[in-house]
C-alpha cells in the first residue's frame, strides 16, 4: 500500500506540471560528518541501546524529490516510543525541523498501529544487524528489555536521514499517514485520499503538498 499511496502521489504531481524525480537515491558523503556530527550521531545511537560504534548508512532512499527537497511518506512502524525517544537528543535542538512537534505527538498516540503493523519477525526483529547493534529481541509485542530491535534501528534510520540530509544541503519533508487536509468542508486523512484519489481531489493534495516546501 505504500508504494501504491507514493505512486499516486507522485502522478498527481507529474499531471499537473511539477517536476518530480521517484525513487530518488542519495549517496551518503561520509566526509561531511564532523567531529559535532559524529557526536551527534553517537548520542542517537545509544539513547536508543546501541552497542558498539555508531553505524553510519551509505545511501538514503527517498520516495521522491522535488528539486532541494527530499520526501518521505510515513507509515505506522515509524511512530513509537523508541522513535520518541530520539526527539530527545541533541540534534534536535541543533536542527529544527517544521514536523517535530506533531510527530511526538503521533508517536505518543499511535503507538498501538505501529504494533499492529510492526509485529511480523521481519519487522519486530529488523535484519541482522538490528539484533548486532541492539541485541536479542522481546518475545513480539514485548516492548520491555531490549524490545523490538528491528524498531530501534528503524528509529535510528530515521534520525540519521534526518542529519544526513541536512549535512547533504537538502531539506527533507516527512508525510506521516496520520496527516489530514481540509478537504469538502471537513478534515481528511491524506493516507486515505490517497488510496484512490478522484481528480476534483488533486488541487486540495497539491495545494497541501506545496505548503510544505514553503
Amino acid at each position: 500500500m505504500h508504494h501504491l499511496k507514493v505512486a499516486n502521489l507522485v502522478e498527481i504531481l507529474v499531471a499537473n506540471g511539477i517536476d518530480v524525480e521517484e525513487d530518488y537515491k542519495l549517496e551518503v558523503n561520509p566526509r561531511l560528518l564532523d567531529d559535532r556530527a559524529k557526536s551527534l550521531l553517537g548520542e542517537l545511537y545509544h539513547q536508543l541501546g546501541g552497542e558498539g560504534e555508531a553505524k553510519l548508512l551509505d545511501r538514503m532512499k527517498f520516495d521522491f524529490k522535488i528539486h532541494g527537497f527530499l520526501f518521505v511518506y510515513d507509515d505506522a512502524v515509524h511512530f513509537n516510543r523508541y522513535r520518541a525517544g530520539t526527539f530527545k537528543t541533541s540534534m534536535y535542538e541543533v536542527f529544527t525541523y517544521s514536523w517535530l512537534a506533531s510527530y511526538k505527538r503521533l508517536c505518543r498516540t499511535y503507538e498501538r498501529d505501529c504494533l499492529k503493523s510492526g509485529m511480523a519477525e521481519r519487522v519486530w526483529n529488523g535484519p541482522p544487524i538490528a539484533k548486532k547493534c541492539f541485541g536479542q529481541p522481546s518475545e513480539p509485542g514485548d516492548l520491555g528489555g531490549v524490545g523490538a530491535p528491528g524498531w530501534r534501528l528503524n528509529a535510528y534510520n530515521d534520525a540519521q536521514y534526518d542529519l544526513l540530509t541536512r549535512l547533504h544541503g537538502y531539506k527533507m519533508v516527512r508525510i506521516p499517514m496520520y496527516e489530514t487536509i481540509m478537504y469538502g468542508g471537513s478534515l481528511k486523512k491524506i493516507d486515505q485520499l490517497l488510496v484512490q484519489p478522484k481528480e476534483e481531489q488533486h488541487q486540495a493534495i497539491i495545494a497541501w503538498l506545496q505548503r510544505k516546501t514553503i
